[in-house]
């Protein structure tokens, strides 16, 4: 992958076979990664009030992150990517997946967004430091966390923000996540081992040990009515952001 030396190796290659397998499929609202789709708008609702509070800017401003950078890692087919450029960030993605960086690449063009894809482990790529870093739905299929967050930390410019999603390990999303969602086709099957889900107790202790600290954490929750949305409750899956302390 890349430049990767064993150290920066941190993504299993099981799981990048995984998804490079559902790369054709990644932009198609009603297809496999339809879930993806649905939560996007919820991640952005955080991404873009995390970005309003970091910065001080203004939450009425179309784009907060002009003259800004900012890295997606493990980006898939650029769910996040487009959004940022929209926002005004000079974007790069990185993914581990060539076949998805192919695909991104691909509809990004389409969509006449300037975005720098590249494939590898973002811990064997020379690509500098970035304003804004996020990771959403990516460090549950990481080997090791803890050298997979020391990488993406040394991709944040002093003064940066981090954003970052997972899954919680619980009983819930054992039975909901893992369980019932692959059962039903909510998601494909494989695409989560509950044993490599982290809690949002054992994420906070991770990035306070690579000298984050983080600033907030909502909880992604699913209610009839209501579908996906940010709250309390973190049962389920959660997003947080974090800074230097």
């Amino acid at each position: 992958m890349g430049n990767a030396n064993v150290s920066n190796v941190t993504i299993r290659p099981e799981e990048a076979e995984f998804f490079s397998d559902l790369a054709r499929d990644w932009w198609n609202p009603n297809g496999k990664m339809a879930s993806l789709h649905q939560v996007n708008p919820v991640r952005m609702e955080f991404i873009r009030a995390a970005i309003d509070a970091h910065w001080g800017g203004d939450s009425r401003s179309i784009r907060p992150l002009t003259g800004k950078t900012a890295l997606d890692i493990g980006c898939g087919a650029g769910l996040v990517c487009e959004p940022l450029a929209r926002l005004g960030a000079k974007v790069t993605g990185v993914d581990a997946s060539a076949e998805n960086i192919s695909v991104a690449a691909t509809h990004a063009e389409a969509s006449e967004l300037d975005i720098r894809y590249m494939a590898g482990e973002v811990g064997g790529l020379d690509i500098g430091t970035f304003d804004l870093v996020t990771c959403v739905e990516v460090i549950e299929h990481v080997a090791d966390k803890r050298a997979f967050l020391s990488n993406v930390v040394d991709r944040l410019a002093p003064g940066g923000l981090l954003v970052m999603s997972t899954p919680n390990r619980t009983a819930a999303s054992r039975l909901l996540l893992v369980g019932a969602a692959e059962a039903v086709g909510y998601v494909p099957k494989g695409t989560h081992d509950w044993n490599d889900f982290i809690t949002p107790e054992e994420f906070e202790e991770l990035l306070g040990e690579i000298g984050l600290e983080v600033v907030k954490r909502r909880g992604i929750s699913y209610a009839l009515g209501k579908g996906l949305h940010l709250s309390g409750n973190e049962s389920l899956n959660y997003i947080l952001s974090a800074r230097r302390i």
